[in-house]
């Protein structure tokens, strides 16, 4: 990887590059490295390969950067922990760039970036505390390690009314909506499944807020 210079604007999401003749750091792209290994495998037995993308980008600050701020499909607290790691020990030279996120209008810092897209992890796994965005995410990346299924299941209902604010059309939002039936889903999840959603990201539990409210329409 080509080495970015001080003060270079990083485009991080697609949704904030709309000039793709313009010469650009393309943070993003890596994604599309990840989508050309499934083809070369014609979509076979991809996950490992998947795996060990990741873990190799993980060993490099873009790559975590990559993986902390765009995290691909349902991600445990285990695997949270271990990009949020990643990120942290390359914190001091990923400060030096500007980045692009979902908007045009504002060049972001790395603390800002952060809060932008895993203000989630914070607010699900160290509520309330103060400090820094980086001693939050350390604190975070700390707690999600050493979870248990328990401290999974209530950063998720912790979390669980960020995404409902999201889910703009439920039909039983009511029901969805009671943490008595929320936790009674949760706990009934099989291991895979549940660690699928464990890390508390919202836009996993958006998804299944969505799976739960079709359920209850076959009812």
């Amino acid at each position: 990887m080509l080495e970015v210079p001080p003060g270079e604007v990083v485009v991080v999401h697609e949704l904030a590059d709309f000039q793709h003749e313009r010469p650009v750091w393309r943070l993003y792209m890596l994604a599309d490295v990840l989508g050309g290994l499934y083809e070369a495998l014609s979509w076979h037995n991809v996950f490992p390969a998947r795996d060990a993308y990741e873990a190799f980008c993980r060993e490099t600050a873009w790559g975590a950067l990559y993986f902390a701020t765009s995290p691909t499909g349902p991600v445990s607290a285990e695997r949270t922990a271990l990009r949020l790691r990643a990120l942290l020990r390359f914190w001091e030279p990923l400060q030096s760039a500007r980045y692009l996120f979902k908007s045009l209008e504002e060049v972001l810092t790395l603390e800002e970036l952060m809060r932008a897209s895993c203000d989630w992890a914070m607010e699900a796994w160290c509520p309330g505390e103060e400090g820094s965005v980086l001693v939050r995410l350390e604190s975070a990346a700390k707690r999600m390690a050493r979870a248990t299924r328990e401290d999974s299941l209530e950063a998720i209902l912790r979390q669980m009314p960020q995404a409902l604010s999201l889910a703009g059309d439920l039909k039983h939002r009511d029901v969805v909506a009671d943490p008595a039936f929320q936790r009674e889903r949760l706990t009934a999840l099989d291991p895979v499944s549940f660690e699928h959603v464990s890390g508390a990201c919202t836009a996993d539990l958006l998804e299944k807020l969505y799976d739960w409210d079709r359920q209850l329409g076959h009812q």
